[in-house]
């Protein structure tokens, strides 16, 4: 049994949301706790059975604890978390679709077109954290057909799960913590990556850590940087509703502060597994 603990700083007494876990092939999320606060009530995304736990601070700092069980058998990632959504973040402009698949029947489809897809996707960005995101304002995700985009981890993971399904394979975004070796077991930020199914087979891919580490054509692999990841959400577009609130969101990875009825910004936070 492994724990999880996200700090956040500077809470001064503004409610936060946090998303309480979820199950994958490789581990569970078994129990949520808070200090520093209480959690006041759940809130629910029913379409893709995800929680969040609303948490009222009383101090200066918050910590979130996870518990995780790595030994339980027979486990797999939410179906739901494979299925198309009617969401801009995942659904691939009619360009993007068409190109999608020309690119996976070109590599002869299956597995094939799978790695050929991650391929182009990887081929379209470089690496960065811009203020704009390329698919800022669109109601679908866009079509990127020469030259490079700088792009995050996220933003490069949303265009290749729109390519994915666009081009009709099972692809699910992943989003929680991965904690270097060179750390020790420490970060301050979040990570995303994909997974796909296919034919019976499994795979998870990480292009932003390829591009970083300079590992050359990302392959499939959960690290392909040395370390830990834990994943506590998945999909992109969520809303949780519950005691009079209905809050959007694109993706509830890390905590978030509710500075207004129906609105979140990001924290600051320190992430730690044992």
């Amino acid at each position: 049994m492994r724990q999880l603990t996200v700090s956040i700083h500077d809470c001064n007494g503004e409610a936060l949301l946090a998303p309480t876990g979820i199950m994958t092939r490789y581990q569970d999320i078994t129990s949520f706790g808070v200090q520093g606060g209480s959690i006041t009530s759940l809130l629910h995304e029913t379409d893709l059975g995800l929680s969040a736990a609303m948490i009222l601070p009383d101090r200066d700092t918050v910590t979130l604890s996870y518990a995780i069980d790595e030994a339980r058998v027979g486990r797999a990632y939410p179906s739901v978390a494979f299925e198309p959504r009617d969401s801009r973040y995942t659904i691939a402009s009619e360009e993007l679709q068409c190109a999608s698949q020309e690119i996976a029947q070109a590599a002869g489809g299956g597995a094939a077109g799978i790695a050929a897809l991650v391929a182009a996707t990887e081929a379209r960005f470089a690496y960065d954290h811009p203020i704009e995101k390329f698919n800022d304002g669109m109601e679908r995700v866009p079509y990127l057909s020469c030259g490079l985009t700088p792009g995050s981890c996220v933003d490069i993971n949303t265009y290749l799960v729109a390519s994915l399904r666009g081009a009709g394979y099972e692809a699910a975004y992943v989003y929680g913590y991965f904690f270097p070796e060179a750390r020790g077991g420490f970060t301050d930020d979040g990570h995303c990556w994909v997974v796909t199914r296919h034919a019976g087979t499994v795979l998870e891919w990480d292009i932003a850590h390829h591009m970083k580490a300079g590992l050359g054509p990302t392959k499939p692999g959960l690290n392909p940087r040395p370390g830990a990841r834990v994943a506590v959400t998945h999909s992109m577009g969520q809303r949780y509703c519950g005691k009079g609130l209905d809050l959007e969101v694109k993706v509830l990875g890390e905590p978030m502060r509710l500075n207004a009825p129906n609105s979140l910004d990001y924290v600051r936070l320190e992430a730690r597994v044992s």
